[in-house]
């Protein structure tokens, strides 16, 4: 009886290696040779599953994505802790140290190409769309904010997170772990107080409304 294949998974396994390839070597290195190589596979088997070092490329895009998307989301249903939470997305240890230099590598290429700069501004939206999630299930207050402060607040969140990943691959030994917690816990705590005031000052009548409301009150009180 002919062995059972799993596509899908070798599609993966395929996507992985190539993101650990590109982490280690740069992109223009990471050939579809050398990306077969690692995976015990032939470069002819390869493009039984892809056509192009690019369709690789962006399967790994997917496939980080995936991963990022299950841990970020493995805590659904129990007290949300969003440092916790947030802090799946940064190059914490080996695995996601690759996840992220894989990522900063592409980042270097969108600009010379079309098709990554499109696939590029989609996982944009989906780190978005995960980011937003998580601060919704941690900040109990995000769902009183008005939709201008949520979108305010995430972008930061995002270009902070990104900020810190750029800089921890960039210097590894500058940005140990613990350094890298501290600065999200940091961050964090001031972009809440920050939306909490700024709410809080939106509710309130400002004194130009209270004072302007004052003519009419006494137009009515003055009317037969």
């Amino acid at each position: 009886m002919p062995k059972s294949i799993d596509h899908g998974k070798r599609r993966d396994d395929i996507a992985l290696v190539a993101c650990k390839v590109v982490a280690k070597h740069g992109f223009e290195q990471a050939s579809v040779v050398r990306i077969a190589r690692e995976t015990g596979y032939t470069a002819g088997m390869i493009a039984h599953y892809f056509d192009s070092k690019q369709e690789i490329i962006v399967a790994a895009l997917r496939l980080m994505l995936r991963r990022i998307e299950a841990r970020l989301t493995q805590r659904e249903g129990e007290p949300a802790d969003l440092l916790a939470v947030l802090c799946e997305a940064l190059p914490l240890d080996p695995e996601r140290y690759m996840e992220c230099a894989f990522w900063m590598v592409f980042v270097g290429q969108v600009s010379a190409d079309k098709r990554l700069k499109r696939i590029n501004a989609w996982v944009h939206r989906e780190y978005q769309r995960l980011f937003k999630r998580c601060l919704a299930s941690g900040w109990s207050e995000w769902a009183d904010w008005s939709p201008k402060l949520r979108d305010q607040t995430l972008a930061s969140v995002v270009t902070f997170i990104n900020g810190l990943t750029a800089s921890a691959v960039a210097s590894r030994s500058d940005w140990p772990a613990p350094r890298q917690i501290e600065q999200l816990s940091l961050q964090l705590a001031f972009l809440r107080r920050h939306a909490l005031e700024a709410s809080a000052a939106a509710k309130k009548p400002s004194k130009k409304r209270r004072e302007g409301a004052q003519p009419v009150v006494k137009l009515m009180e003055t009317m037969p």
